[in-house]
């Protein structure tokens, strides 16, 4: 089980409502014991940003780079879903699911709070399922 610190989940919450309408996307690094240390920001460049994501290569590579550096490994992915009360992975975020062993974070910000779900995703399977995190509180 991911364990985030309250911090780091105030710094989702802040770049995925800053990026709104588009969605926010970026990484999470972190050592074996599934502690989060460092939270990656990436620049979405989709043609479509609003409903679809993709990291810019170039800011991708370097944070891969930072975590090599760290002794860190990709613990987990996440984006948001500007409009969603109640995240869920989308045909589209199955599809191209292509780090099987990370957990992909969604960020609803279609309520009054933003929400956070973690889930598996199998896009060889074509199929998710989610899973626990737990916040660490400082």
């Amino acid at each position: 089980m991911i364990t985030l610190r309250t911090a780091q989940l105030g710094q989702i919450f802040a770049y995925a409502r800053a990026a709104d309408p588009t969605e926010c996307c970026g990484l999470i690094g972190g050592g074996e014991e599934c502690q989060a240390k460092n939270i990656y920001s990436l620049s979405n460049v989709a043609f479509n940003s609003e409903v679809a994501y993709e990291a810019a290569p170039e800011e991708l590579f370097a944070a891969q780079r930072q975590m090599r550096e760290r002794g860190e490994q990709l613990l987990a992915i996440y984006h948001s879903h500007p409009r969603s009360r109640d995240p869920a992975p989308s045909d589209t975020d199955v599809r191209l699911a292509y780090y099987p062993s990370a957990i992909y974070f969604i960020i609803g910000l279609g309520g009054a709070k933003p929400a956070m779900r973690a889930f598996r995703i199998s896009e060889r399977e074509q199929r998710w399922e989610q899973v626990e995190y737990e916040i660490a509180h400082e």
